[in-house]
């Protein structure tokens, strides 16, 4: 029988195209800062001058945050912040109510001691923050608070498309950071969600995280009525 023939080697591939890490995590920072609005285009000449990238870096990394639903890619047109409409935000803000609370419920049965105190620590500076009106602070504690419930929780697919959301609705949360009385009335709810983790009790916390983001709803719905959406 004739020998078999050996097929020749197949060359190596080269690896598959990938944002380099420190431009995609800038240009996400620029956009939830607001350096570029909602619309603006992002001209990938001008982005590899700002980050000293190479174009193949600027643009991988604007795939990377179109997957995101931060930037939108036209054929043509090239990149721009997306806008995301106010149904969207309220369709987002819906699953993030099933999600949070799923993480609220996780995190009562995994919190400990120290992280429960730690929880107590932050919800007393947001009361001494909407005491002074201290707005934007409370806001940022608000975050911590959040992001503590999720560090707690420790469900990494659902941080995933948490932090995705929320991305996603930056410029309607500032706005709504600016809805006379909202922190006033956020802080009892939040207050909710950590006494019902601190008392190991999932069902207590879930349902006091999807009431607070049925508020959060209710609350962007204000906005749309009096034009802030």
């Amino acid at each position: 029988m004739p020998a078999q023939r050996r097929s020749a080697p197949r060359p190596p591939q080269p690896p598959a195209a990938s944002a380099d890490p420190p431009v995609r995590d800038a240009l996400r920072k620029a956009i939830l800062n607001g350096l570029y609005l909602p619309g603006e285009r992002l001209v990938e000449a001008t982005l590899c001058e700002q980050f000293g990238a190479s174009r193949f870096i600027v643009r991988a990394a604007l795939a990377d945050l179109a997957a995101e639903g931060l930037v939108e890619v036209q054929r043509n047109k090239g990149a721009q912040v997306r806008k995301i409409s106010f149904d969207e935000a309220i369709e987002i803000t819906e699953v993030r109510m099933v999600l949070e609370g799923l993480v609220a419920a996780r995190a009562a049965t995994l919190v400990t001691d120290e992280q429960a105190s730690e929880l107590d620590e932050i919800a007393l500076l947001m009361r001494r923050a909407v005491s002074a009106g201290e707005f934007r602070r409370y806001s940022d504690l608000n975050q911590r608070l959040h992001r503590l419930i999720q560090t707690i929780a420790r469900h990494r697919t659902a941080d995933r498309l948490i932090e995705t959301m929320r991305a996603q609705l930056v410029r309607h949360q500032y706005t709504l950071s600016l809805l006379p009385g909202r922190p006033a009335t956020s802080l009892p709810q939040h207050e909710r969600i950590v006494e019902a983790i601190r008392a190991r009790s999932p069902e207590a916390a879930e349902e006091a995280m999807r009431d607070h983001i049925a508020s959060v709803i209710e609350a962007l719905r204000s906005l749309e009525a009096v034009g802030l959406s």
